[in-house]
């Protein structure tokens, strides 16, 4: 095997394990967001600034975003109604911070 067909298999392998469906979440992980919605959720999966949040009852969770916390509220309200608590790798949303995503 040559230099250059082991840089490809290595480079390939590096690529498969950066693109694996077993993110941080998948893997048990506690979410990045964890979400508290004033009523349930009329979908399981909704997308909201660029974050696929699961949905069950009142409860939403996703992963890490590049997104402020505050805009991901705000898009997640819009898509799922008023939002109770709102918290992002574990501090949650200040109080006027929560009152502008409702806004």
């Amino acid at each position: 095997m040559n230099r250059f067909t082991s840089l490809a298999r290595l480079t390939g392998a590096a690529f498969a394990a950066s693109v694996s469906p077993l993110g941080a979440q998948a893997q048990g992980a506690a979410p990045w967001f964890s979400v508290q919605l004033a009523a349930e959720a009329s979908e399981t999966r909704v997308i909201a600034g660029g974050v696929m949040f699961s949905c069950e009852g009142t409860t939403c969770t996703g992963p890490r975003s590049n997104h402020r916390a505050l805009r991901v509220c705000s898009e997640l309200r819009r898509k799922a109604g008023p939002v109770t608590s709102f918290t992002a790798n574990g501090s949650p949303l200040p109080e006027e911070q929560l009152a502008r995503c409702n806004g």
